[in-house]
């Protein structure tokens, strides 16, 4: 039986481990048609999250999908501080072809807001692994083009979860409240992924193994970055890998449970910041608060190793 017509999507991230694996995963998916990379700084700066994604690019044969350097900084505040865990090139010191093209000329936003107005409504999706500065920015400056967003799947927040830079706050809206807070309240069809979900999908060590052995080189790629994700030699189970998780929903909604609820994003100076809280007067948001886990790393393997 042949593939539905792959979905038009762009990929908005600042890679970062786990973004390099959903990355890959949305290369090897014929279910995806990428039509650029948008980047952000989060994880690490936007030259580093720019270059990776182009690196990324050049390992996978793919250096027909253009990069677009996006947003430096957060709206309104200083950026965070790069996350150690990425170590200091953003992907765990794995080695990575340097980039076969320079990323485009052409700001993301200006990018994307064109390639919004040009395809027919609704058919483009934002796969987003990072803050969500660019997508804040698209609502706040080209709202005509925002509108016509498909669908955001962003991996952020956390509803019944502790938050992992705060008591209540998860990286990627805590790194830009005012833009996830705008996001949030655009009305645009949005699904959020959240650590309640995130923190559920860990690999183990017989995971990376058989995607060592796999003979594929996406495969054996991601086992080496999730292998640079393990805290220590002697863990038997990965940190969560959190943004491939969107690419993982995007392939196969109905491995998550998702309610709707509505949400405003608390953007005071305080470590609640871009903390999400369940508000009977906030925007209504699709969010995932269940996975099946087991069944979301079959399907990554399966994705890294078909033929």
């Amino acid at each position: 039986m042949p593939h539905a017509k792959p979905r038009l999507v762009v990929i908005d991230t600042d890679p970062g481990i786990d973004d390099a694996i959903g990355i890959l995963l949305a290369l090897v998916s014929p279910e995806f048609s990428i039509a650029g990379i948008t980047t952000v700084a989060g994880n690490i700066g936007i030259e580093t999250t720019t270059r990776n994604a182009g690196r990324l690019l050049a390992f996978a044969g793919r250096e027909d999908i253009p990069v677009f350097s996006g947003a430096a900084a957060p709206l309104s505040r200083p950026g965070p501080e790069p996350l150690n865990l990425h170590g200091t090139d953003g992907i765990g010191g794995v080695a990575l072809p340097q980039p076969g093209q320079d990323p485009e000329t052409r700001p993301a936003v200006a990018w994307l807001a064109d390639l919004l107005l040009r395809e027919p409504a609704g058919t483009v999706d934002v796969l987003a692994l990072g803050p969500l500065t660019n997508l804040a920015r698209l609502v706040l400056e080209k709202p005509d083009a925002a509108k016509r967003i498909g669908r955001i799947v962003a991996m952020g927040g956390a509803i019944h979860e502790r938050g992992n830079v705060g008591p209540r706050a998860e990286f990627n809206l805590w790194a830009d409240p005012e833009a996830a807070a705008a996001v949030v309240a655009s009305g645009l069809p949005l699904v959020l992924i959240p650590l309640d979900v995130t923190r559920r999908v860990r690999a183990s060590r017989e995971f990376t193994e058989g995607l060592s052995k796999s003979g594929k080189p996406a495969a054996a790629m991601v086992a080496h970055l999730i292998e640079s994700y393990f805290e220590a030699a002697t863990h038997q189970e990965s940190r969560p890998l959190h943004d491939p998780c969107v690419m993982l929903y995007a392939l196969a909604p109905e491995l998550f449970r998702v309610e709707e609820l509505r949400l405003s994003v608390d953007v005071g100076a305080v470590e609640d910041a871009g903390a999400l809280t369940i508000d009977e007067d906030g925007s209504p948001v699709q969010v995932t608060l269940g996975v099946d886990a087991p069944a979301a790393l079959d399907l990554l393997a399966k994705q890294l190793t078909s033929d």
